[in-house]
């Protein structure tokens, strides 16, 4: 039992890690080759993000579920997919792995190895996006894995490649991811200000996430 939740731990921690190496070090880039053009940046940034998603959900989805995500961990409790008891490991799990992605991301482009961010991420507007972003994600998640389990990687992927653009906080849907990046002073950064509305609002868009999902797909 200890053996196998320490393999889940690992593989929620490397996964994430992975990808908060890509969200970072993708928007690093993208800034650089950019000359000022943000939409172009943020085009660079997305299309790292959703490429990496599938491939990591599909190598670690058989250790661990590839969550990434406190949300969607708190979720799989929730489903009874994930013992409660297992929640706080998992989520601590993937926090750390989130800043050990930052960190190494910056290692990558020769930055100060510690930040904090500056870029302000607040507002009515900002909160919606990320309640929106989050509800979109768990009604991905559990339509695509009750129907068509198979696209669930790419379905994933898809959705935050779309999120990144149809939401004005440009779709974290994640703490995890929205902790570590409050550690980075680069184009995928958000003040700490920020970090907790953001959360507060991610929550709240998985509860009412599963509250539509079990109006959708009804289990017993």
């Amino acid at each position: 039992m200890k053996e196998a939740l320490s393999r889940r731990l690992f593989s929620e921690a490397l996964a994430t890690a992975l990808l908060l190496a890509t969200v970072v070090g993708s928007g690093i880039m993208a800034e650089k080759l950019a000359s000022g053009n943000d939409a172009v940046a943020l085009l660079g940034n997305t299309l790292a993000t959703g490429a990496i998603l599938p491939v990591l959900i599909t190598i670690f989805g058989p250790v661990s579920g590839a969550h990434m995500n406190p949300a969607v961990s708190f979720g799989a409790c929730y489903l009874r997919d994930l013992a409660w008891r297992d929640l706080l490991f998992i989520v601590t799990a993937q926090i750390i792995g989130a800043i050990i992605g930052v960190l190494c991301a910056h290692l990558m482009f020769e930055l100060p190895l510690l930040q904090v961010s500056e870029k302000l991420r607040v507002g009515p507007a900002q909160m919606f996006s990320e309640f929106i972003a989050t509800f979109g994600l768990i009604l991905t998640i559990l339509g695509t894995s009750r129907r068509a389990p198979a696209f669930t990687p790419a379905a994933v992927g898809l959705y935050i490649t779309a999120a990144y653009w149809f939401t004005a906080s440009t779709s974290f849907a994640n703490p995890a991811v929205t902790i570590a990046r409050a550690l980075t002073n680069t184009f995928a950064g958000i003040a700490p200000s920020g970090v907790m509305p953001f959360i507060a609002v991610q929550m709240l868009g998985l509860f009412v996430g599963l509250w539509a999902a079990r109006i959708l797909w009804p289990q017993k």
